[in-house]
């Protein structure tokens, strides 16, 4: 196991090593490091692949404050920094992609590419609120296990949830669910929610060769939001995954996997 201190947080992280481009992967809310396993098992003998887990979720410190996008998008970047990596194609899915997109805005340096995968530049939907905290504010009364199911349906799509194929890769998934530290977790889905936008000025401060990827059954983040954000990154491209939801690193990997590989053949 590899950490990191960064400010004020211990920052787990899976590295490959080796001496290739270095890939940074930043995963979503309620998962860690472990939904990039597929990606990190695919690219590891082309490139250095470091994934990481965001402060007060899975391996990570849980600390009381620093859930705000900025604070952990400076998270990212002291990792990037700590451990020499610039520039970086950076992977971020969801909540890992609103740190993406700031860190490529902002400190355009540390990055050398953009993957964006089922998230978007918007707030949250204003009726998304409610629901998420009603789950929430549940969890803490019937615990996670009760509440599974629900986040499973909103995370992925109806071809993952009915596979028979893929049913210990579901349980794995419900038993990370239930491993969350639900302070960190409590923390982290509020740093979402009440997340700013990223304004279209700021957008168009990427300069770096961009991808917007969207899972075309996606319910979280519907490929719309995810199509407009592309639209105002300067030559960013869209592209949809048949069949993926909200988690299309796990729902079909070898598709992503593809993606990515034909996206960075061109850098």
């Amino acid at each position: 196991m590899s950490e990191l201190q960064v400010d004020g947080a211990r920052i787990h992280y899976e590295d490959t090593g080796g001496s290739g481009p270095t890939v940074v992967l930043a995963h979503g809310l309620l998962w860690s490091a472990a939904m990039y396993r597929f990606q990190l098992a695919a690219f590891k003998d082309r490139f250095r692949c470091v994934a990481y887990d965001h402060r007060g979720q899975g391996k990570s410190e849980v600390t009381e404050n620093g859930y705000d996008m900025e604070t952990l998008t400076q998270d990212a970047a002291r990792l990037i920094e700590k451990l020499g990596l610039a520039p970086v194609h950076f992977v971020g899915l969801s909540m890992g992609g609103f740190v993406g997109m700031r860190l490529a805005a902002r400190r355009p340096e540390l990055v050398r590419s953009l993957a964006l995968i089922e998230t978007a530049s918007d707030p949250e939907p204003p009726l998304n609120i409610p629901k998420y905290k009603l789950l929430l504010f549940l969890s803490r009364v019937l615990g996670v296990k009760a509440l599974a199911p629900a986040v499973m349906k909103v995370m992925f799509a109806r071809p993952f949830l009915t596979d028979p194929a893929r049913k210990e890769l579901r349980q794995s998934m419900v038993q990370a669910l239930i491993d969350n530290d639900w302070a960190g977790t409590a923390r982290a889905i509020d740093g979402v929610l009440w997340r700013k936008p990223i304004q279209p000025d700021e957008l168009a401060k990427i300069r770096c060769p961009t991808i917007v990827i969207s899972g075309e059954l996606d319910n979280a983040v519907r490929p719309a939001r995810s199509e407009r954000t592309a639209r105002q990154i300067p030559g960013a491209r869209f592209v949809t995954i048949p069949r993926a939801g909200h988690t299309s690193s796990i729902e079909e990997p070898e598709a992503v996997n593809s993606t990515l590989a034909e996206f960075w053949s061109h850098i």
